[in-house]
């Protein structure tokens, strides 16, 4: 599933071709949107909360709505100039919008949805502050108090649960993780530092959203420390990389660490977990 560096830069190209568009044509491929026409519409400006899109619309009679997007694990957001062939296998469309200037298409996307633009607190009030939003002084202790509120729970449950901090998936767990020296499977109280850690979390998702994706190590070779590096050598100790699963029963993800440089987990979940893929 696509992560929150990535799910803005998605935002970004939507920006791009069709911020301050009219819209020409739309079609909406979803049976709850499926008589929905939006022509005449102009296009506001596209943003994120951590991994939702949210398209911003003002209607020809002035309604201000907002077209609530999720990639989920294969969605994906294709743009074209204005007169291409639409982008991408026509039968994955969902979403296509047209205008003067462009053409975009929403491919297999997890989640469709149109709804006035004053209800989306309503809709998203539910999830963590945004670690690529505005980020405010407030947001940093409200993303602390709720990464705090339970510490026994698994530091890798925590963060994948986006009530708690929107933005972070397995790439930025596994890697966040390992340069603050902590182990996924350990409990929240094991990370020394829980601000400083969330500050270090943010500035590397900043990071790779200037670079185009994600360079924890600085060396564009050898570009994550652990995410899917099991078997393999750690770059810092050498250690071999581990994998195990974390997470709410049923959603369940995979992680990685190293164990001497990430050493709170115990031995024994260590060893239980050695060499899974």
């Amino acid at each position: 599933m696509p992560e929150g560096d990535a799910v803005r830069r998605t935002a970004d190209r939507l920006d791009r071709a069709l911020r301050g568009s009219v819209l020409t044509a739309t079609d909406f491929r979803v049976p709850q949107l499926a008589a929905t026409d939006l022509r005449g519409a102009e296009v506001l400006r596209t943003d994120t909360h951590g991994k939702h899109l949210l398209t911003r619309l003002r209607t020809a009679d002035g309604q201000e709505l907002t077209l609530h997007t999720h990639l989920k694990m294969e969605g994906s957001w294709r743009t074209a100039p204005a007169g291409a062939r639409a982008p991408g296998p026509a039968a994955d469309a969902r979403v296509v919008l047209r205008s003067a200037k462009a053409v975009a298409v929403g491919l297999r996307l997890g989640l469709v949805e149109l709804f006035p633009t004053a209800e989306e607190q309503d809709v998203l009030g539910h999830l963590g502050p945004d670690l690529l939003g505005a980020w405010s002084a407030d947001d940093a202790a409200e993303a602390l108090a709720r990464l705090t509120a339970d510490p026994d729970r698994v530091l890798g449950e925590a963060l994948l649960d986006q009530r708690v901090v929107a933005g972070i998936g397995t790439i930025w767990l596994a890697e966040s993780c390992f340069v603050d020296g902590t182990c996924p499977l350990a409990p929240v109280s094991a990370l020394r530092d829980p601000a400083r850690y969330l500050a270090r979390t943010r500035r590397m998702l900043q990071a790779a959203l200037r670079a185009g994706r994600p360079v924890t190590t600085g060396d564009r070779r050898s570009p994550v420390w652990v995410y899917r590096r099991q078997r393999d050598a750690c770059l810092r100790c050498g250690t071999i990389i581990v994998a195990g699963q974390v997470g709410e029963p049923g959603r369940e993800r995979t992680t990685y660490w190293c164990p001497h440089c990430q050493p709170q987990a115990p031995a024994a979940s260590v060893e239980g977990v050695r060499g899974v893929s």
